[in-house]
């Protein structure tokens, strides 16, 4: 239910809002002035940034929570956990390790670099960046705020697993979105899934004991806050973030191809 809510609710009001409008604006002005690539990575740096900005204090918050709501979490799954449902989640919450997400990562972008053909370097870069982008931002984040991990477990603040299901499926989902022209259900379709695989990877690592509860609930705003300024990224060096208007058209034709202005070649499904 998540997805189409917020895709068809705040999601959408959000979208036409006038933060959405002035950072589409200064976005716009910044592709004019460096070029798509450079935009991109600036783009990129500064949310990541800003994402630990917005997380340390959060960190700081679970960490002073860990009496009064982790512990007792924790002692309440392990009263309740059922073996035969609990290796099912054993075997589930691997999904988030970073070595099966390595492969995957490498896998799809090499089939997106085969379907974008000349324009291959693009998810070839965007999708293997994905995976240490989220790895160094949480690896910094954990750093600062050192809480600690369960005694049953070695899961830091925030939950890596879940950011890391996040970026990855989430990069995997944004290109299947950029190659091929869906109607917007699917859009929505897509989220959902990446959502729901999110989800179940939080509670798998909280029934196995490897996350207190405070640093999954972290983990599943974090990975879509991360993720959020890596898709914009994306398409600001794809040529689909800002997209050209009748006013800004005359302006952006003053700046040559090889400044990365030129729009995306149509990919063939």
């Amino acid at each position: 239910m998540a997805g189409p809510l917020l895709a068809y609710g705040p999601g959408r009001r959000l979208a036409r809002g006038r933060v959405v409008t002035k950072t589409r604006e200064a976005v716009a002005g910044l592709v004019v002035t460096l070029g798509r690539p450079q935009t991109a990575l600036v783009f990129v740096l500064f949310w990541s940034a800003l994402t630990i900005a917005v997380f340390w204090p959060v960190g700081l918050l679970a960490h002073s929570l860990e009496d009064a709501v982790d512990w007792p979490v924790l002692l309440w799954v392990t009263e309740r956990r059922n073996p035969t449902f609990e290796e099912f989640n054993w075997f589930y919450t691997a999904l988030g390790d970073r070595d099966p997400l390595k492969k995957v990562v490498v896998a799809a972008a090499v089939v997106f670099a085969v379907l974008w053909r000349r324009r291959f370097w693009l998810p070839l870069v965007a999708i293997l960046i994905s995976f240490p982008l989220e790895q160094y931002v949480q690896a910094i984040l954990a750093g600062m705020v050192n809480r600690g991990h369960p005694p049953t477990g070695l899961g830091s603040y925030p939950s890596g697993g879940i950011a890391r299901i996040v970026m990855t499926f989430g990069a995997i989902a944004l290109f299947v979105a950029l190659t091929w022209e869906l109607k917007r259900r699917w859009h929505v379709v897509l989220g959902t899934v990446v959502f729901v695989l999110a989800f179940y990877e939080g509670y798998s690592r909280m029934y196995t004991q490897k996350h207190w509860i405070t640093d999954v609930i972290s983990g599943l705003i974090f990975g879509p806050a991360l993720f959020l300024g890596y898709a914009v990224a994306v398409c600001i060096l794809a040529g689909r973030f800002p997209r050209r208007t009748p006013a800004s058209a005359g302006i952006a034709a003053g700046v040559s191809e090889s400044d990365g202005d030129k729009q995306p070649e149509v990919v063939p499904a």
